[in-house]
């Protein structure tokens, strides 16, 4: 079985690139009337060429600088790369920029072609050879073959091929056929009978006829009804070959370049990208924070906002982190490669390799974020995965996403392993439920609350707990209650605060009261211990006070809290040993079995029925009595009453 791989060629216009490409497969690229008219290639071409046990996919690109945005949509998915130049023209500003370009896509190998060598004599051909060597140097093509060729005349075309095909045997094991589908879309439009088609070079995975695949972005679900390679009716098409997929369930004009048909789930289109960026040496200015660009990744061009995370700027040659913000959601996965183009003029000026392809807003200057961004970029997959699960945050994370996210294939172990180095942590949100997050994650979170609470603290010293909805505004940015409700229980299983149903309170936290403050709250005490079961409301307490008055709730709370109190209603409190006066009244009343009504409980503590509703809702709410009908009866919950 021959082994499918796309040639992407490169070079300047009219340096005889698709002429080449026909004089190795016979196939003429240009298929346009604009492009026969005028003799130059404007949009992708494409042809088939077998070498033995390898089948090249060929991507012909147009040269003019006008193009170059087209030039960049063929490049998506090459394997290798033919760099044309013209031996009578040499080295041109398309043939740097195309270089740059393969530079910046990271490509593994190619091979350098001299065409139109019938033309100039041996001595010119020896110093445009010279100059060729000369721009490669450095690059992943200083040490390729160079092969002189004529269209023309035949010369070079056989050992072009048999350069290629050595080309091809370097780096095809480099490259598996299993994993996730995708394909970029670089052209689409619609065939009488039949419907939408697009075409592109299939980048990962295999999908078969009848399959189903996901248009992003968008996330429409499509069918596959008919799948080509080369003209050819298959069943079946795989990583390395181009394509075209007959789609059902989207109409073509709602289809644009720079989309992609993908397994459904793989890929998530995002407005926001953290990524290593190389601004070029040939840059003729600094790349400043926050400056414009035209972002190519994929098939898709689009306008982006750059913020760099480690530079004020970069230099020309400098490499650096940076977040790409988006003018509208694309799709990429880890490693992928991308190229910047500055807005005005439109140059080629950098491309580096996504690390984040889903990322939420970094900040400028956060600790350790440096250190954490190079672990996206580590040789180390267990460093890589577990910095791409930090990265994602409390996001509801799932084990399959570190293909994308991490360049993992096998996502299941690499999961268990996260698990047994303890960077992945459980979090039950409901019986149902699990979040799944990083260790760091949690603990920036218990930092976070923490903090909160101290200042909530520090505002309300009174208040020994920090009522439950002023701590939920403080961190909404967790999201859901439920999520609130899960990392909260976990920092008081960890010990580092304590929870009630009135709030929370950071570990070993007790009100800080004045000597004033304290001879209330005990006088505050004596008077509902006094009252038994007649107790007076917050605002008859606070009636009473002369002084304090505004602290007279807090401290009634605090008593509550700590057990001295027992809240009947917001506004009405009953002394904890009334309580258990209470209890043992109507343990020794209706221990035969027999229920009391409202009134009988009234009548038995001497009080009215202003209290004893309250009181016998209480009773009801704590367990220790249940309502059947009119009546009350002991239920067997509630206080235990001390003995005697």
């Amino acid at each position: 079985m021959a082994t499918d791989l796309i040639l992407g060629t490169a070079g300047h216009i009219d340096h005889g690139k698709t002429a080449l490409v026909r004089a190795l497969t016979g196939v003429d690229t240009d298929r346009l009337p604009e492009e026969k008219a005028r003799g130059i290639t404007i949009e992708l071409g494409f042809a088939e060429l077998t070498l033995g046990d390898y089948r090249l996919g060929i991507v012909d690109v147009p040269g003019h600088e006008k193009f170059v945005r087209n030039m960049l949509s063929g490049a998506t998915g090459m394997d290798l790369a033919l760099l044309v130049v013209a031996a009578d023209d040499s080295v041109k500003p398309q043939t740097r920029e195309h270089l740059e370009i393969l530079r910046l896509l990271d490509l593994p190998a190619g091979v350098i072609a001299l065409t139109k060598c019938d033309l100039p004599d041996a001595d010119w051909i020896d110093l445009v050879e010279d100059e060729v060597r000369g721009l490669v140097a450095g690059s992943f093509l200083a040490d390729a073959p160079l092969v002189r060729t004529s269209s023309h005349t035949g010369e070079g075309i056989e050992r072009l091929r048999a350069a290629l095909a050595d080309a091809a045997g370097r780096v095809a094991g480099r490259f598996r056929l299993d994993g996730p589908f995708r394909m970029a879309i670089d052209r689409t439009f619609t065939i009488a009978g039949h419907g939408t088609v697009v075409t592109g070079s299939v980048n990962s995975g295999q999908v078969d006829l009848g399959g189903e695949l996901a248009l992003e972005p968008g996330g429409v679900k499509v069918r596959v009804r008919g799948l080509q390679n080369h003209d050819r009716q298959v069943d079946q098409v795989h990583r390395g070959q181009r394509a075209a997929i007959n789609i059902a369930g989207v109409h073509h004009t709602t289809i644009t370049r720079g989309q992609e048909l993908s397994t459904p789930g793989h890929l998530i289109a995002s407005r926001r990208m953290t990524a290593r960026l190389n601004h070029l040496t040939s840059a003729v200015r600094p790349l400043r924070n926050r400056s414009r660009g035209r972002v190519h990744v994929g098939t898709a061009e689009l306008m982006a906002s750059v913020v760099l995370l480690d530079h004020d700027r970069l230099e020309p040659g400098q490499c650096g982190v940076a977040q790409l913000f988006l003018a509208e959601p694309a799709v990429a996965v880890w490693g992928q490669p991308f190229v910047l183009r500055s807005e005005s003029p439109v140059q080629t000026i950098g491309g580096g390799q996504v690390l984040d392809p889903n990322a939420a807003r970094l900040r400028r200057g956060e600790p350790r974020l440096n250190e954490r961004l190079s672990g996206l970029w580590s040789d180390d997959q267990e460093l890589r995965a577990s910095m791409a699960l930090y990265f994602a945050g409390l996001r509801d994370w799932q084990p399959e996403e570190l293909a994308r996210t991490a360049g993992i294939e096998d996502t299941a172990a690499m999961c268990q392993r996260l698990i047994e180095r303890g960077d992945l942590v459980q979090l039950r949100i409901s019986p149902s439920r699990t979040i799944r997050t990083h260790r760091l994650v949690l603990e920036e979170c218990y930092t976070r609350i923490e903090q909160a609470l101290e200042k909530l603290h520090a505002q309300f010293p009174l208040e020994t707990m920090v009522d439950r909805s002023r701590l939920a505004h403080r961190v909404a940015y967790l999201g859901s209650d439920a999520l609130v409700d899960a990392v909260l229980q976990a920092m008081e299983r960890a010990g580092r605060i304590r929870l009630s149903q009135r709030g929370a309170a950071l570990a070993g936290h007790g009100p800080q009261l004045s000597a004033n403050e304290r001879k209330l709250l005990d006088w505050i005490k004596e008077q509902y211990a006094a009252a038994v079961f007649q107790p007076p409301s917050v605002s008859e307490i606070k009636k009473q006070v002369s002084k304090n008055q505004a602290s007279v709730p807090q401290l009634i709370a605090l008593a509550a809290t700590d057990g001295d109190l027992v809240e009947l209603t917001k506004d009405l409190y009953l002394h904890a040993d009334c309580e258990r006066q209470l209890c043992r009244r109507l343990t020794a009343e209706m221990a035969d079995g027999r229920g009391l009504t409202v009134s009988q409980i009234r009548e038995l503590l001497g009080t009215t029925r202003k209290y004893a509703v309250p009181l016998c809702e209480h009773l009801d709410r704590i367990g220790f009595t249940r309502r059947e009908g009119d009546l009350r009866v002991l239920a067997g919950g509630g206080p235990d009453p001390p003995a005697g």
